[in-house]
């Protein structure tokens, strides 16, 4: 109780303990960051077939038949049923105007839109021409990605925690203090393995299609709460 009450007297006289300063002692915050790239060991892309006819029957046939022979072509690779999920289906129709003529339809389109696993991103370029060739006429999407992040984020982690560290002792030895013992340390948004996007041509693919798969960057960042004396 007399040290609530010796508080609140400092704190009205203005004595209140500066920033980084407790009653309990001072303090020094730092934040840190750790990063660790790595070259990706899986993939996914967005494939599909747009289809148009006079007629939405005609046009989901088109489609329908390209896709089977999309889904040959997969099968054919070695892509499991489990590595293919369809994302997107639409039937819509196709309207003009012009020449003094209300709104009309033209014709009707379809597409059939299916995302696509692959756990060796060697086997990518071979699956874009099977794609191609089989009648794939929309590519969105190319998405590497690390299977098992976890262990290189432990690295990441413990690189923001060296780096939160060194920070500190520089800004301790500047200002003349020593580090103490930590009082608490938190993670502050790290993020998991970022995905790198490529635009693919929709035109014929040639045979064994180049591609890049780059690095992919995991991160971290810490908070570091040690007490200073």
């Amino acid at each position: 109780m007399k040290n609530v009450l010796i508080a609140v007297l400092m704190l009205a006289a203005g004595l209140a303990p500066a920033l980084g300063q407790t009653t309990a002692g001072r303090t020094l915050t730092m934040s840190g960051q750790g990063e660790v790239r790595a070259a990706p060991d899986t993939v996914t892309l967005s494939a599909g077939v747009t289809s148009e006819a006079p007629t939405a029957a005609a046009a989901l046939a088109a489609n329908t038949a390209r896709m089977q022979s999309v889904f040959a072509a997969l099968k054919k690779l070695g892509v499991a049923d489990k590595d293919m999920q369809t994302a997107n289906f639409s039937v819509s129709p196709q309207m003009a105007n012009g020449n003094n003529q209300p709104p009309h339809v033209t014709g009707y389109q379809v597409g059939n839109q299916l995302q696509v696993r692959l756990d060796d991103v060697a086997r990518l370029g071979p699956a874009l021409d099977a794609l191609v060739t089989a009648g794939a006429n929309q590519m969105n999407g190319i998405d590497f990605a690390i299977k098992d992040p976890a262990p290189l984020l432990a690295e990441a982690r413990a690189d923001a925690v060296a780096d939160a560290r060194a920070k500190a002792e520089t800004f301790a030895k500047a200002a003349g203090v020593n580090l103490g013992q930590i009082l608490s340390i938190g993670e502050n948004g790290g993020q998991g393995p970022r995905p790198l996007y490529m635009a693919v041509p929709l035109a014929r693919a040639a045979k064994a299609v180049p591609v890049a798969a780059g690095e992919e960057s995991v991160t971290a960042e810490v908070s570091i709460v040690w007490e200073i004396r």
